[in-house]
Formats: C-alpha cells, structure tokens, sequence
C-alpha cells in the first residue's frame, strides 16, 4: 500500500510518499523564509499554495512512481496555522477526488511520534516533541497518546527563533544559535520555569534580551539559553519516564535535531538504563512523509474519513486522537 502524506501546519509545505513498511521513498518540502520579522499566516498559505503541485510532481519523480499507484491520501489536519492549515487539506481533498482513493486527516503531532515508530527501534516511547509551536511530552495510555507535560506560553523553537530574531539573526535561528553555543563560556543566569510537568519560556526569553541589551555576549546567551531550556525538557521528560516506568525516549520535531539536546536527553536516558531514539534529520523537522505514515498506519486501524470530515482544527489536540491501530 502506497500513501502519499501533505504537511502544512506552518512555514514548511512538504510531500511524503510512504510504503506499508515504513520506507521512506520521497520526502521532499519547501520552507518560507522570510527576509524580515516572524512567519505570517496568509503569505505562508501563499507560499504552500504555489509550491504544492510542484512538490507532488517532484515526490512522484523521485518515488519512480505515478500518481495513479496511489493508495490513500494523507493530510496535516492541525495543529497549525489556519491558512496554512485549509490550503494544504484543499490540495489534499482535490488529489484524492481526482484519483477517486481515500483520504484521512492526520494529528501533526501524532505524527511525530508516529514516524519515530517506524524508522527507529522505539517501540512505546516516552516521546519529547520540541519544534516552533508545540512542546510536550507525550506517551500513550489507554488508548490514546496522552500529554504529561507541555509548554505553558510558548514553544522552545519559537523561543529560540524570537530571540534569534530580535538579535537580528535570520530565519531559523535554532541553527545559528546552536553553532553560537559552541563558543560561550559562561552560564548566564536565566528563569528555570518548571511548574509540575509544563515548561514556559517567554520569561526567558524577556530576560535573555535584557542581557543582550546590557552587553552580553552573544556565544554566552546562545549557551545559557540551550542550557537552562534543555535541562528544563529533559527533567520533565526524565519524570514522565520514570512516571510510567518506561525505558524508552524518543525525541521529535525541528529542535530534536539540536545536538546538545540530543546530548543531555542521551545522559539522562544512560543514567536511568534507558534508550534514547533520534530520527533522521529530515524526519524530525515538520514532512510529508510522517504525515503519509501516519495516515497508513490509520487506515490498518480502521479509520475512515468522508470528504465532510476533513475540516482542518488550528487546535488539534494530540490527546483527541483515537489510536486504533496500537
């Protein structure tokens, strides 16, 4: 079986063509990046809609495969940016309709954990999701994946990328700063804010920029703010583990790919005895691919969609989805 997956919750706009065994045969995206100031809604929905067709046409050139040999359509229902959100399942819908095959409206953040599944060899993890908009710590029980912890305010990706931006660094600045970090030498002091199992960072982020103001380096902020932010993520994640007495991490989404963090997660998992799981660098960010997966793995659990069902949710909530096929 054959599922081609259409992500689009945010500045990526990517294309996924997935078998029923979880090999990866096209994963190909495009990303806005704006010249100044953060993403706006409407011209990302812009972008998506021009570089969609394209993208389909490239996924099925790489995959050595016509549109025809597909199976199911899947599609990044929420949670997301509404524009960008409507402008993908559009696509998602006309594609399924023209080749008269299914479509499903897939949980962008199930499909994190989903894809991790499948191309590592976690197999019920404790999984840290980190990217721009979504921080939580997930793991599943009693039929659905449930939210142990979350972020209160804002996500660490979008913390990292506000601070980079106010610096005037460009977009994404996750990746700068993380090179920034090899240099600084000294530990700033920043908000530690864990409250339970939920994270917030805006309070770092204010404060960080006050010290960018008072002449701080900008080695020293990169360093502080990876340091204080991921020790906050892996102690929440340390407890969810030790909660659930499982001996598994796998980390996802776009920060997931920060080595320092794989570095303290990977410390922490050794020290209890655990694993930790990193996908490849490509399957970490928002794709396509995860999307197609997921919604494979969906079908072979029955789920099934009418085309009045595919409305997009800006506020898809990762505990709302009924996982059939565990």
């Amino acid at each position: 079986m054959l599922a081609i997956g259409i992500e689009g919750t945010a500045h990526t706009v990517g294309l996924g063509i997935v078998d029923g065994a979880c090999h990866v045969l096209a994963n190909v995206y495009d990303m806005v990046k704006p010249e100044k100031g953060g993403i706006h809604p409407r011209e990302a929905a812009n972008h998506h809609a021009e570089m969609v067709v394209p993208l389909i046409r490239k996924a099925a050139d790489i995959a050595g495969i016509d549109l025809q040999d597909l199976d199911l359509v899947a599609f990044s229902q929420g949670p997301g940016l509404g524009p960008c959100l409507r402008t993908v399942a559009t696509a998602a819908r006309a594609l399924a309709l023209s080749l008269d095959i299914p479509i499903l409206g897939v949980n962008h953040c199930v499909a994190h954990l989903e894809i991790g599944r499948g191309v590592t060899e976690a197999k019920d993890p404790v999984l840290l999701y980190v990217s721009g908009g979504n921080t939580q710590v997930i793991a599943f029980a009693r039929g659905r994946y449930r939210v142990f912890g979350e972020t209160l305010d804002i996500g660490v990706g979008n913390m990292l990328d506000k601070f980079a931006r106010e610096c005037g660094l460009p977009f994404p600045g996750g990746p700068i700063l993380e090179k920034l970090a090899r240099d600084g030498k000294r530990l700033l002091s920043l908000p530690y804010s864990v409250k339970g199992m939920d994270v917030a960072f805006s309070g770092m982020l204010t404060a960080a920029l006050a010290l960018q103001k008072q002449g701080a380096t900008m080695e020293d902020l990169a360093f502080s703010i990876q340091e204080v932010a991921f020790a906050m993520l892996t102690e929440v994640t340390e407890r969810a583990m030790a909660h659930l007495d499982n001996e598994e991490v796998l980390l996802g989404g776009g920060v997931a790919r920060n080595g320092r963090l794989q570095e303290m997660v990977a410390r922490m998992a050794t020290d209890r005895g655990a694993r930790m799981f990193v996908p490849p660098g490509d399957l970490c960010i928002d794709n396509g691919a995860m999307i197609a997966w997921t919604g494979l793995q969906m079908h072979r659990g029955g789920v099934r969609m009418k085309l009045a069902e595919t409305l997009v949710d800006q506020r898809y909530r990762t505990d709302e989805v009924p996982v059939t096929w565990r």
